[in-house]
């Protein structure tokens, strides 16, 4: 159920956007002179804390609660890994391509619900895919923007990205959203400090280097509040046009801080996929209003 002030759902799918794409030009910045793993680390768990603190008093045991605690970690466990393998590519490429090319996974995730969930793939989607596949391709071509170890690290992190979509899917109706997010921020905590032996070390970050550490778990569990309040307030079908808003403030970031903006090829590939996955994302709507009997 939404309260039917979709203006107010747009403005927060909007910050949402602001808020992981001004994540990924921080952790750019940073990833010059600290180890990704570390700012992996940082990014869940200052995301635990600031839930511990401002969600377990109200909501205690609520908090931690479910019956599939390994299902949980599992999903946790696909987002850490799409955090650090798109920081890990953001620190060698450019913020808006890279950005696009995550956009790919609505397109991997149709492939992989019909593949475990049997939901079966119309015509027009896997021409949407294929479309969406031709504009990665145009954004990773020879002699564009993208090195061919960047264009792994993201499609490692898609892949990641939409297994942790497809299990969203599946535990959605049976799981509480807090405490699916909290499972998150716990398991990257508790991962990436058992294996913090392994890559901690470097220089000590000085006051503003340790706002901006700190900044990445605000900014990633503040962009995800906002998501999350925004589908109270629109449908999804109002709302995904907005999600790619975060291609916007990553190519108006990029340009103010990295002096970078994408040619023309690159756009164009940006503006395939982005119509693509869009195109799916409104079928999804569409049939799943035409099964509830809305039009």
């Amino acid at each position: 159920m939404h309260d039917a002030r979709p203006f107010i759902g747009i403005l927060l799918m909007l910050g949402a956007g602001l808020c992981f794409a001004a994540l990924d030009a921080t952790s750019k910045y940073l990833s010059q002179t600290f180890p990704v793993p570390m700012l992996v680390w940082a990014r869940y768990t200052v995301h635990m804390l600031l839930m511990v603190i401002f969600l377990a008093p109200s909501m205690r045991a609520r908090l931690i609660a479910t019956q599939r605690p390994v299902a949980l970690t599992v999903r946790a466990l696909m987002l850490v890994g799409t955090t650090g393998f798109s920081m890990a590519a953001f620190k060698i490429m450019p913020l808006a391509e890279s950005t696009a090319f995550l956009f790919i996974t609505p397109l991997i995730v149709v492939i992989l619900a019909s593949w475990l969930l049997k939901e079966s793939v119309t015509a027009g989607r896997w021409i949407a895919i294929i479309a969406g596949f031709a504009g990665a391709l145009l954004i990773a071509r020879p002699g564009g923007a993208l090195s061919t170890e960047g264009v792994i690290l993201m499609s490692l992190a898609a892949a990641c990205y939409s297994i942790y979509q497809v299990q969203t899917r599946q535990m959605s109706l049976t799981e509480n959203t807090i405490t699916m997010l909290f499972y998150t921020a716990l398991t990257g905590t508790v991962v990436m400090s058992l294996a913090a032996p392994l890559y901690w070390g470097g220089p000590m970050p000085d006051a503003w280097q340790s706002l901006s550490i700190a900044s990445l778990g605000i900014l990633g569990g503040t962009g995800h509040l906002l998501l999350t309040r925004a589908f109270r307030h629109a449908p999804a079908s109002t709302l995904s046009p907005f999600l790619y808003g975060q291609l916007i403030w990553a190519m108006l970031l990029g340009w103010l801080f990295y002096d970078h903006l994408p040619d023309l090829l690159s756009v164009a590939g940006m503006a395939v996929i982005a119509a693509s996955s869009l195109s799916i994302a409104l079928s999804e709507r569409y049939k799943s209003g035409q099964a509830s009997g809305v039009k």
